[in-house]
């Protein structure tokens, strides 16, 4: 169960997003040189990723904020990429672009600091936009719980698309981080879960104040809880994709 895409077209160009996009696929293809030299690679991430052990020794602080602009793979970058394409650019129109600029880079460390204390004595290096593109959705999931969010499911050879409340999706989303991260072995490398769960919780919590200077339940009853540019109807999408092409 994949997201594509969501109902819910914002009312300005998300520049931010946009920025941050671009910023984070610029800093991957810088990195691509050293990609393949382990001893270079290493020391980049000692320099710039989120290492614990080194913040609970009272160093390496600005990993808190380098570490989300790092990335250690294609499908790593464009899965991340993905999801702040989806839900960056409404949460980006309710809040305004400094604020929301604000509020990226302190869900980001905050979900850093989570994954510190969750293992405060890891030396492995933990890159990645994922803790603060879960406080995004954090965010979304209060002003917007029921937009429709177009899930893409694939059953072996069968592919289909259908929407689904936000919601449903970003519950399930944070269900399968937390119970990721009780399970996951501490000392091995993989998903940052406690990262990707204390980011969420971060957004949630950074985005009651707008919330409530929206009207708080009111907001959600003048709503429905759906997003105020969506258009009174979605167009229908196909239950099924047959074939596809790769390009």
């Amino acid at each position: 169960m994949f997201p594509i895409r969501d109902h819910n077209p914002s009312g300005r160009v998300p520049y931010v997003t946009y920025a941050l996009m671009a910023l984070n696929i610029v800093i991957f293809l810088w990195m691509l040189p050293v990609s393949g030299d382990e001893r270079a690679l290493s020391r980049l991430y000692y320099d710039w990723a989120l290492l614990p052990r080194r913040v609970t020794q009272g160093d390496g602080y600005a990993g808190l904020v380098t570490s989300m602009f790092l990335h250690a793979g294609w499908l790593h970058l464009a899965g991340n990429m993905l999801f702040l394409w989806i839900f960056g650019d409404n949460v980006e129109d309710e809040m305004g672009h400094l604020k929301y600029l604000a509020f990226y880079l302190a869900t980001g460390a905050l979900s850093g600091l989570a994954h510190v204390v969750a293992d405060p004595a890891s030396y492995i290096p933990t890159v990645g936009a994922s803790g603060a593109i879960a406080g995004v959705m954090g965010g979304y999931l209060l002003l917007f719980p029921k937009a429709k969010v177009d899930i893409l499911l694939v059953l072996i050879i069968i592919f289909r698309v259908f929407p689904i409340p936000a919601w449903i999706m970003l519950m399930v989303w944070f269900g399968m981080q937390f119970i990721g991260g009780v399970g996951a072995d501490p000392t091995a490398g993989g998903v940052a879960y406690w990262a990707h769960a204390g980011g969420f919780v971060a957004g949630l919590v950074l985005t009651v104040p707008l919330w409530l200077r929206l009207g708080g339940p009111r907001f959600w009853q003048a709503t429905d809880g759906h997003p105020p540019h969506a258009p009174a109807r979605y167009p229908a999408l196909p239950s099924s994709i047959p074939k596809v092409k790769r390009k």
